[in-house]
């Protein structure tokens, strides 16, 4: 579904991306960690044409990305939730919900609240009045309301308490299990192995090892990756 060959980034002439792979297939979730400055989100911008790459090629259903711009790679069927979350404070929680929907279908924001019980309670409320682990369940909902093909999500548990991590990672889970396509970027590395069928562990802007859940778990540098060290 989604493919990435020997994609490289670069700013003011300093590379930043190495030469990175990645691919994923269709109903899988795939996890992409590492500490700050390993090239996560470089990548990102790199996939979602915010950053063209200055080499290699990013394929998405086996259409070429580049040269594209964002919002029509997103039509394409890929959403985001950024990290930050970056809803509209002073839109309503339904009125932030519209702007994620394509067509504005009243079935798909329907369904989506069906989902997040939180945000059908909250609907005509400011959306900067909610909770920040309020406000990363309606930056999903919001990604999800278009019906995506395939969803990023870009350190969803940065900032939250421990108990709404793990509300987030509930929800997710519930999407794995529908067969929801996914790309998890994240610091929090035991989590995230833990969680995907799949991970690339990313420092100084290369893969340093990819793997599925038990063997990853197995090898030594993730395990520093656990103590929060560098690899």
């Amino acid at each position: 579904m989604l493919d990435l060959r020997e994609i490289r980034v670069a700013y003011g002439g300093v590379e930043v991306v190495h030469g990175v792979d990645l691919s994923l297939s269709a109903g899988e979730v795939v996890g992409m960690i590492g500490p700050n400055g390993a090239g996560k989100s470089s990548i990102l911008r790199a996939i979602f044409g915010l950053e063209r790459p200055s080499a290699g090629e990013v394929t998405f259903e086996g259409k070429r990305l580049g040269g594209l711009a964002p919002e029509q790679i997103a039509g394409l069927g890929l959403a985001l939730v950024p990290e930050g979350r970056q809803i509209f404070g002073t839109l309503t929680v339904a009125e932030n919900l519209q702007l994620g929907a394509r067509t504005q279908s009243a079935a798909a924001i329907e369904h989506v609240l069906d989902r997040f019980p939180i945000l059908r309670q909250r609907a005509g409320q400011w959306a900067g009045r909610l909770s920040g682990g309020e406000q990363q369940q309606l930056a999903l909902a919001r990604a999800l309301v278009g019906e995506p093909k395939l969803l990023i999500l870009d350190e969803p548990s940065l900032g939250l308490a421990p108990k709404m991590i793990d509300v987030i990672y509930e929800l997710l889970g519930g999407l794995r299990e529908e067969g929801v396509t996914m790309l998890l970027i994240e610091q929090n590395a035991a989590r995230t192995i833990d969680f995907c069928d799949s991970c690339v562990v990313l420092s100084g802007g290369q893969i340093r090892a990819r793997g599925s859940r038990e063997e990853l778990q197995r090898n030594p540098d993730v395990l520093r990756a656990y103590m929060g060290r560098q690899l």
